[in-house]
């Protein structure tokens, strides 16, 4: 949400408050300040990531945002799940574990920040970057490239830079840091492997005799369906020396091959039913559930199987709305009750 809308101290504006948005790697990045010096000041972030931040303070605000919808999409594709990504404190925790939500949240981090670096580049936001406009001529379907493509490859550059940095510092022996330098490239080609075309008709009225079109990166929430079925049938992989190279295979010779789009992880994940704080685990206990629904958002998985409270809660809602001329529509507020079951 923008400052000038949240106002100066809300805690969601990142920019005013003065809050700080965990990245994860457990970093602290600028959020709004364009001051190179306060590059310095910020916990968690390596050397070579604190120079691209003094060369391009600019593009920080994007980093900021990128984060945020990075946490933001987390949150919703796994609001229903155990593990349901929304609270900071642990996020950091869940991703030092090295599982497959530390798989997911590397790889929608990285794939957030190239996204807002690459719409900042669109709108002219930045200084160093523009509009793609290397792809010209007329393409084999007969229409005419033109216009002002995402430069996408500004973009992943940028994250291949600033979000890699702080897991080659580590050195590439360690098989964290392999594992998340695969999910972090992982979650920028679920956004080059789904690029869209768009175009534009030309002509006597609307006719199309000559279409121009350009290329433009798929919704953010496609990204984030992309990673979460990736997610889902991620491998499990350990470390391989071959020869003075060392690789991570999957565990199970039954397991085919991955590929640079899949996602990877080391270690199985807790099940996230007991509150844990050492391991970033805050358990289901208190979270509401479907008591009808047979899948994770049920009482019966959600809660493993520890049983679950119904209490009755009331809930006001917009009804018998009459549109009145000229241009108004007039709702009552309806009241009535709804049973909501919580975990035990």
């Amino acid at each position: 949400m923008p400052c000038e809308r949240a106002g100066s101290h809300s805690p969601q504006c990142m920019c005013c408050g003065g809050a700080r948005l965990m990245g994860p790697a457990g970093a602290s990045w600028l959020s709004c300040n364009r001051d190179p010096n306060a590059c310095e000041g910020l916990k968690g972030l390596s050397e070579e990531q604190v120079r691209i931040c003094q060369r391009q303070a600019e593009a920080m605000d994007s980093v900021k945002r990128g984060a945020e919808m990075a946490i933001e999409e987390c949150q919703h594709q796994f609001h229903n799940r155990r593990w349901n990504c929304s609270i900071l404190q642990g996020f950091g925790k869940a991703v030092l574990q090295g599982t497959r939500e530390s798989a997911f949240v590397h790889a929608i981090s990285s794939a957030g920040i190239a996204f807002a670096v690459t719409r900042a580049c669109s709108r002219g936001e930045l200084e160093k970057c523009g509009c793609d406009r290397k792809i010209r001529g007329v393409s084999p379907e007969g229409f005419q490239w033109s216009g002002c493509s995402d430069n996408l490859s500004y973009g992943i550059a940028f994250s291949q830079a600033f979000v890699d940095n702080s897991e080659r510092s580590r050195g590439v022996s360690s098989s964290r840091a392999l594992m998340n330098l695969h999910n972090n490239e992982a979650g920028r080609k679920a956004i080059l492997s789904h690029m869209k075309v768009e175009c534009k008709c030309h002509g006597m009225s609307g006719s199309c005799e000559v279409r121009t079109c350009w290329k433009v990166m798929p919704p953010f929430r496609k990204v984030g369906n992309v990673l979460k079925e990736k997610f889902e049938g991620a491998t499990e992989v350990q470390p391989k020396r071959v020869g003075s190279r060392k690789l991570l295979v999957p565990k199970s010779s039954r397991f085919k091959p991955y590929t640079t789009h899949d996602l990877i992880y080391l270690v199985p994940s807790p099940d996230y039913c007991d509150q844990d704080p050492h391991r970033g685990v805050f358990g289901t206990s208190g979270r509401q559930c479907n008591r009808t629904s047979p899948a994770m958002d049920g009482c019966q998985l959600l809660c493993c199987g520890r049983g679950f409270r119904t209490a009755q809660a009331e809930v006001v809602e917009r009804c018998s709305c009459k549109f009145r001329w000229c241009c108004s529509v007039k709702c009552k507020q309806c009241r009535h009750l709804v049973e909501v079951h919580s975990c035990r």
